[in-house]
């Protein structure tokens, strides 16, 4: 998974460090890669069941143990004896030693140890999958945070022409009143809106000031990290229903974990059929003891013993009756890979009807595009006709200001339309799983 990152970020991204004026998408997807907390998280626990597979033929191995214990004792003893001699010593030292090597090898234990063995590559494939859906989660949400900012830039540009508007139009209207053929309520209203635009200008950047604080979250950055986005949201309008559904099983990593889900409570009916079989293990030791004693009480008691030796053997463990726990848990088992199936039958269902929903608001989204597209032309040209007709006297104050928010409104509408075009967009690619590939 270390290599996938990498290539991802390396390979498709490139540099990824960014200028103090400058921030491309690709650069902030590639600080949200290095350093997302999500992603991190989801890294660590990978990185742990890839320890578990480097180790993964441990089970086969052999245990060896060894042990040794060496004991001091000072007694007092007293004996009476059969011939009515008695015995009274005290101050008796003595010290054992004993020390043993143990080896116990399994031989056989119902194809456990394969069983577990692959186990460890299943959950190694589920935590690189894990890593897969937190990048490309991540990567949708640093994707869609970005070009929201660039939304809001762009509205921003919009308020800041509204501003120039009503700027304009209050220098008619004064002039129109000075001159005596104006009114004093279309001075008024046009300083309202002037004032108007200028509070939405102080709204607008406060809100692409909350969308930075996010993007920097989302990536991880210093909060006050200072940058300039595009001022465009590209989008590929290109995009086809019939290839994002093609081979979804292969480019999905959501059903790819639902499948790997479904191996894993195969691999638990397996386990749980391997406790009917026997075990069988090699066993062998080497023991090591030695008393010593400082004096002897009686005439049969040693003064030095050694023993040592090695032994060796089979121990077999064959289970005949344990409350039918197995067949418990092979039914318990069985039932879990057909709810795994159950819930990758769901998955499947549920990505197909995400993928057909996101593609048709996707459609929608690029005809209203299209549409909006030209309404910006046709509602500039009917404001440049309507500011020439109010300076001629031939149209009332307030058709030129309706003239100047429709400009306003469309501009907004259009912007607005680009931004879901493009979150459609990302969303198809989210669910076929080609935001990283």
């Amino acid at each position: 998974m270390k290599k996938f990152i990498f290539f991802f970020s390396a390979a498709f991204f490139g540099n990824t460090s960014f200028a103090q004026d400058s921030l491309t998408v690709e650069q902030a997807v590639a600080y949200a890669l290095q350093n997302n907390y999500d992603i991190l998280l989801s890294r660590n626990d990978s990185a742990i069941a890839a320890i578990n597979y480097d180790f993964r033929n441990a089970a086969f191995l052999p245990r060896l143990n060894g042990t040794t214990n060496l004991l001091f004792n000072n007694n007092n003893q007293k004996q009476t004896l059969a011939d009515g001699s008695e015995k009274d010593r005290s101050g008796i030292k003595s010290n054992n030693l004993n020390a043993a090597i143990n080896l116990n090898w399994t031989v056989f234990d119902g194809f456990r140890m394969f069983i577990l063995r692959n186990g460890l590559d299943i959950a190694t494939r589920q935590g690189s999958l894990t890593i897969k859906n937190a990048v490309i989660n991540s990567v949708a949400s640093v994707v869609n945070t970005y070009y929201d900012i660039v939304r809001q830039g762009q509205q921003l540009r919009n308020v800041q022409e509204q501003i120039v508007f009503a700027s304009d139009r209050l220098r008619l209207a004064q002039y129109k009143f000075d001159i005596g053929v104006g009114i004093r309520p279309d001075v008024l209203q046009a300083q309202i809106d002037l004032n108007n635009s200028k509070a939405a200008q102080i709204n607008q950047l406060v809100l692409i000031d909350q969308r930075r604080q996010e993007l920097n979250q989302l990536m991880n950055v210093a909060p006050g990290a200072d940058y300039k986005v595009s001022d465009t949201i590209p989008v590929n309008t290109d995009l086809l229903l019939g290839n994002l559904m093609n081979d979804l099983t292969r480019s999905s990593p959501q059903l790819q974990a639902a499948r790997v889900n479904i191996e894993a409570a195969e691999l638990e009916v397996r386990l749980a059929k391997a406790n009917r079989y026997p075990v069988v293990s090699l066993v062998t030791a080497y023991n090591f003891s030695r008393t010593s004693n400082n004096q002897a009480i009686n005439q049969f008691s040693t003064l030095f013993n050694l023993n040592r030796g090695f032994n060796y053997g089979i121990s077999v463990s064959v289970p005949i009756l344990n409350n039918f726990t197995v067949r418990q848990q092979i039914r318990q088992s069985q039932l879990a890979v057909g709810f795994q199936q159950l819930q990758y039958q769901a998955q499947e269902s549920l990505l197909n009807s995400g993928l057909v929903t996101s593609f048709r608001n996707y459609q929608g989204q690029k005809q209203i595009v299209t549409v909006l597209d030209s309404n910006v032309i046709l509602a500039r040209e009917n404001l440049f006709i309507e500011r020439e007709r109010y300076r001629l006297g031939r149209t009332t104050f307030i058709e030129l200001r309706q003239a100047e928010e429709n400009v306003s409104a469309t501009i907004t509408n259009l912007i607005n339309a680009r931004y879901n075009l493009k979150l459609s967009e990302t969303e198809l690619l989210r669910l076929r799983g080609d935001l990283v590939r």
